[in-house]
């Protein structure tokens, strides 16, 4: 109590720079994850990617974040192990963010496609089963962690194959292939618009106080007609951006080129979906350490249950991402584009709609899964839609590895900066 009375307004400053870093980190390797598969498949390029992401990366965080945040901010570790020593929470957590950072820097140098979410849940767990006691983890929940991350790659490669199966059945394979995709493209887009607005509607416009009433019971109910709505709007929109392209030779049948140039446009939709998805579940990994800490230095040393997140916490996440992906994104948005299986905009589009689907409910129900994790077994699903040889195994494995790594790494760098904040600061 009396060191977070005496250095509280110290800790949080010191906390907020470290919280930054960390969504900096985000930006700089996870954003570039979610954008990979609308580059490589050439349908957006590299400068769109960027403002794409930073428009939507700062409305999913900020609109959408909140659920998620809940878990990374109380769900990991528990509380009551720090009864009347809350400054060590205060030093692990921001032990934490400062060790998931520093990782994320590392690999993005090298150019690795390492999991934020991997990073900052390592980091956390290694302070406090090191620094506290074993007992200090919520090990039951670490186990539905876990067990996510090989769940949430399944389901996203699972819907990715379904995808692409229902648009090669209903487009590609057949003789009007170019007309059929005109007509059948917008439905997509409309799945595209009436996910994210159901996820918004549903957990996100609660964190920035806004609610919407349509006189149903459940938030859910009064959320799907307007999600609909929303839904029909950009079907709209993107059937009348679908009726300026035409075959390059009007003459002759319409080539696979003329039909990836519709599904190009679709990629617009589904990249901004991504980026969306994408905020709304890993602002967490940066901002829930920050609120946890936050949470205790306003109240002069308490540790709350359960405490509202300030929006300007939200707010910093947001800006450190788009800052991280404009500055360094560059650098690792080829490997999941490019490297794992060649990709075309219809493959992409089912692989990038398969993973913000699944990161979308994953941000509804609390659940930090990993985006990496995530977007990778999507693009799986549509690699082995079209056979094994379709995908480069090699890729895959070092992709495996530097998630291997990531775990311990995050938990390591943790346990050193702890101690290190220990000695400092006393306790």
């Amino acid at each position: 109590m009396e060191i977070i009375q005496n250095y509280g307004s110290m800790l949080l400053i010191i906390a907020c720079v470290f919280g930054f870093f960390m969504a900096w980190g985000i930006g700089a390797n996870d954003v570039a994850n979610a954008m990979g598969t609308s580059v490589g498949s050439k349908a957006i390029t590299l400068t769109q990617a960027i403002l794409i992401a930073m428009i939507f990366e700062f409305a999913g965080a900020y609109l959408a974040g909140g659920a998620v945040t809940d878990t990374i901010r109380k769900g990991i570790i528990d509380p009551a192990a720090f009864e009347g020593q809350s400054h060590l929470l205060v030093y692990g957590m921001m032990s934490a963010l400062l060790a998931a950072g520093t990782w994320l820097l590392i690999a993005s140098i090298k150019g690795w496609p390492v999991s934020t979410t991997h990073s900052i849940i390592g980091a956390i767990v290694g302070f406090a089963a090191v620094g506290i006691s074993m007992d200090s983890v919520a090990w039951p929940k670490i186990g539905t962690i876990v067990a996510s991350w090989v769940v949430s790659p399944l389901v996203a490669g699972t819907i990715s194959y379904l995808l692409f199966t229902s648009v090669r059945a209903l487009i590609l394979d057949r003789d009007d292939a170019f007309h059929r995709a005109k007509k059948y493209v917008p439905f997509y887009m409309f799945l595209v618009g009436f996910m994210i607005a159901m996820v918004t509607l549903t957990k996100g416009l609660k964190h920035v106080g806004i609610k919407v009433d349509m006189g149903f019971s459940s938030s859910f109910a009064n959320a799907l007609p307007v999600a609909a709505l929303i839904g029909i709007i950009v079907a709209l929109i993107g059937a009348q951006m679908l009726n300026r392209i035409h075959r390059k030779n009007s003459q002759a049948e319409a080539t696979s080129a003329d039909i990836e140039r519709i599904f190009a446009v679709l990629m617009i939709f589904t990249a901004c979906s991504m980026a969306f998805a994408h905020g709304s579940n890993d602002v967490a990994n940066a901002v829930g350490p920050l609120a946890a800490i936050a949470g205790i230095v306003q109240s002069g040393g308490e540790i709350a249950t359960k405490s509202a997140m300030p929006w300007w916490i939200l707010l910093t996440g947001a800006v450190g991402i788009v800052i991280g992906l404009a500055t360094y994104g560059w650098r690792v948005i080829q490997t999941i584009g490019r490297k794992i299986t060649e990709l075309t905009p219809s493959r992409g589009f089912a692989a990038e709609l398969g993973a913000a689907t699944t990161v979308v409910f994953a941000s509804a129900t609390g659940l930090p899964i990993s985006t990496t994790h995530t977007l990778v077994g999507a693009v799986l699903g549509v690699g082995l839609a079209r056979g094994i040889g379709a995908i480069d195994l090699r890729v895959v494995g070092s992709i495996f590895a530097s998630w291997i790594v990531t775990l311990p790494a995050g938990a390591l760098l943790s346990i050193v900066f702890f101690f290190f904040f220990k000695g400092l600061f006393g306790g």
